[in-house]
């Protein structure tokens, strides 16, 4: 399945260190929920993420009520994004 989504890029207030996501949007996580798909921890999906001319892969994890996407510093540095700024992400998950 392959997905694309804007996203704002925000921080995760419970970590001291920088960890950035990109929230996958509630209808779209809704829908890739309820795929069959193997157990992971976290109810995580392996997927391989585009960002502009930056892939690669990773994992989303679900939160109760939508997936979010890791954004690795090297891939913010590439691509010149930050916290607040807006994204296109594609997604492919590769766990169905």
């Amino acid at each position: 399945m392959r997905i694309e989504f804007d996203s704002d890029v925000w921080r995760w207030a419970a970590r001291t260190d920088s960890w950035f996501f990109a929230s996958v949007p509630e209808e779209l996580s809704a829908e890739i929920h309820e795929l069959p798909a193997p157990p992971r921890g976290f109810s995580s999906l392996r997927v391989q993420a585009r960002i502009g001319l930056t892939r690669w892969r990773t994992s989303i994890f679900y939160n109760g009520s939508v997936y979010v996407l890791p954004l690795k510093r090297a891939v913010r540095e590439a691509e010149g994004f930050g916290e607040g700024d807006t994204i296109l992400v594609d997604l492919e998950i590769l766990d169905l």
